[in-house]
């Protein structure tokens, strides 16, 4: 898989996760040699468990429309801890106790920590800018918009 499209499926997994007011969301970038499985982490906390398991499905149903599907997910029935795994990132999505219990940021620490915006930012398409003439020619094309006098309250 191209990096940029990496970037891009972790980028809708992100705004996903965001969409559904998921807490603390951090993204892992893991190194080559660190014995990971996977290029990405990205991890985050619902407050209960059905935040939890909205988030996990948000994350599946975002993808799923850019026709990416999980390979393996685990732990929805108890929405305590959630793994969906794209084998290229792996989402965790948590309850705040089993954050805190597992506390995946301290046991890869040597993971390289991106904020969402650095993903996000970097996966945006880039928009084309109107020339002189684009502008030019819509705005004639517009057609004038009739006025109505104000009428003065007595």
């Amino acid at each position: 898989m191209k990096k940029n499209e990496l970037k891009q499926q972790v980028s809708a997994a992100i705004q996903a996760c965001l969409d559904k007011k998921a807490e603390e969301i951090s993204i892992l970038e893991m190194e080559k040699g660190s014995g990971a499985f996977t290029d990405y982490f990205v991890l985050c906390s619902g407050t209960n468990p059905r935040q939890v398991q909205a988030i996990a499905d948000e994350v599946e149903l975002r993808l799923k429309g850019a026709d990416v599907r999980p390979a393996h997910v685990e732990g929805y029935r108890q929405g305590e801890w959630i793994l969906v795994d794209y084998v290229d990132f792996v989402v965790h999505v948590f309850s705040e106790k089993a954050r805190k219990f597992y506390d995946l940021e301290r046991l890869w620490k040597t993971a390289k920590r991106l904020e969402p915006s650095e993903l996000t930012a970097k996966a945006k398409t880039k928009t084309k800018t109107k020339t002189k003439t684009q502008s030019r020619s819509k705005t004639a094309l517009r057609k004038p918009v009739a006025t109505v006098p104000h009428r003065k309250r007595a």
